[in-house]
């Protein structure tokens, strides 16, 4: 991974109060075949756990504005279970985890590559959560 993909992640993680706190876990990539595969996908759901509510990153899902984000921030703090935020390797996700999510997320119509997403994600988790803090640093 490049430096500063881990440096980016880092940089939005450590502005968010623990009650708030983004973690990430790697799963190691499986072999390249054709599309993500099944073992990948089984061994992110397990790492999630069965009670987490599972947001998938995919082209395909939802566009949400920012405010809609900390719409939905509230809503997931207010139900009681962990968020699970799963974004796929080179080969995207594999459909069981797409299957499986309470919501598809899409941050573009565009692809971007797997490591750009979790520095975008993050960067959009800290905006959400400081436009809903009334902290200066979303600017309408």
């Amino acid at each position: 991974m490049p430096i500063w993909v881990r440096d980016g992640f880092h940089e939005y993680t450590k502005r968010l109060p623990r009650d708030n706190r983004l973690e990430l876990v790697e799963i190691p990539l499986s072999k390249r075949r054709d599309g993500a595969s099944a073992e990948e996908g089984r061994r992110m759901l397990e790492v999630a756990g069965k009670r987490d509510r599972l947001i998938a990153l995919d082209e395909g899902g939802e566009l949400w504005t920012t405010r809609e984000l900390v719409e939905r921030m509230e809503r997931w703090r207010g139900g009681g279970r962990n968020v699970a935020l799963l974004v796929g390797g080179p080969d995207g996700l594999h459909p069981s985890c797409i299957e499986q999510a309470d919501e598809t997320w899409s941050l573009s119509r565009l692809t971007f590559p797997h490591y750009l997403v979790r520095v975008l994600v993050a960067e959009q988790i800290y905006r959400a959560w400081s436009l809903a803090k009334g902290h200066p640093y979303h600017r309408d």
